[in-house]
């Protein structure tokens, strides 16, 4: 069995865990059971996956679409279907499902870039005023972005839902620790764990929004719909330098690169929060469906 690293993300009342072609959903239900459903991706990167920056680019469009996927999934099962959902056959309920996850992702892409790229593009301008060359007004751009995102993870987390949704988060970092740090997979040993991993999503946007910085500030233009373009256009080029970025840190402990991921492992104590037991436990199941971590400690001599 081969290991690159097992990955994931919190969703409704649950964790999806990834590893290889295989995903799985774990969800808490109303009745205090873990309903898991297990899936094989048909997206094959095998080629696609040896070449680097590319991969990146592949890795986070392949992770947003399986991510707004499962986060539908595990929320269809607190959802009360009405008599038309019922009385659907099985192929139309695939087909609106379908259609509602791409209206879903393309509106999620478009707030996404009036928020963080367009918003922060126009609010930089004003110090157009006062200040005449275009790079620092662009680092200025790139900071402002940057508490733009802190505020709204910080804001979305006062919610009770997303609060608890933090809290699995927590709950899917610290059963990745616990196996990578050669523990076996029990609620004690993962209580114990961190809570803090150097592969997360959360330090990957956090990568992306300082190198978009910099990128920025040499991409000039006269005109402000070619610099706009250039905020879109280059947004996979980016993706990709910091998906390299999250690799190298989470294969390595130089110290350079561990300083470089303190940041984004900061930023994650506000997206992540201690889980219940009951949480880890959920976490614990959507690791061993697509996870032998028996065979893994064994394979790694970890135990």
């Amino acid at each position: 069995m081969s290991y690159s690293g097992i990955g994931g993300q919190a969703v409704m009342e649950g964790v999806m865990m990834r590893n290889g072609k295989d995903y799985a959903v774990a969800v808490r239900l109303t009745d205090g059971s873990i309903h898991v459903d297990k899936k094989e991706m048909k997206f094959d990167g095998t080629t696609v996956n040896k070449i680097p920056i590319v991969r990146g680019v592949y890795s986070f469009g392949v992770s947003l679409i399986v991510g707004l996927s499962t986060l539908m999934e595990s929320a269809s099962y607190f959802e009360e279907e009405d008599e038309k959902t019922k009385e659907m056959d099985e192929k139309t309920k695939a087909k609106k499902e379908k259609f509602e996850m791409a209206g879903t992702l393309a509106f999620s892409v478009l707030l996404a870039m009036a928020l963080f790229m367009v918003l922060p593009f126009y609010i930089s301008k004003f110090f157009g005023v006062y200040i005449e060359s275009e790079a620092p007004i662009a680092a200025i751009e790139g900071l402002v972005r940057v508490l733009i995102f802190l505020i709204y993870v910080i804001a979305i987390g006062k919610n009770e839902d997303i609060h608890r949704v933090y809290m699995y988060h927590g709950a899917e970092h610290k059963c990745i620790n616990c196996i990578e740090h050669g523990m076996e997979l029990s609620v004690e040993n993962v209580r114990k764990s961190s809570r803090l991993h150097k592969r997360c999503g959360t330090s990957f946007v956090f990568i992306v929004l300082i190198i978009s910085i910099f990128v920025f500030m040499f991409l000039q233009a006269d005109s402000r719909a070619i610099q706009l373009l250039y905020r879109i256009v280059f947004i996979p080029v980016i993706a990709g330098v910091s998906y390299e970025f999250i690799r190298l840190a989470g294969r390595s402990e130089n110290k350079f690169v561990n300083i470089l991921s303190k940041p984004g492992l900061a930023l994650q104590k506000i997206t992540t929060a201690e889980p219940e037991d009951d949480m880890i436990e959920v976490g614990i199941a959507s690791v061993e469906a697509v996870f032998d971590w028996k065979e893994y400690l064994q394979k790694n001599d970890l135990r």
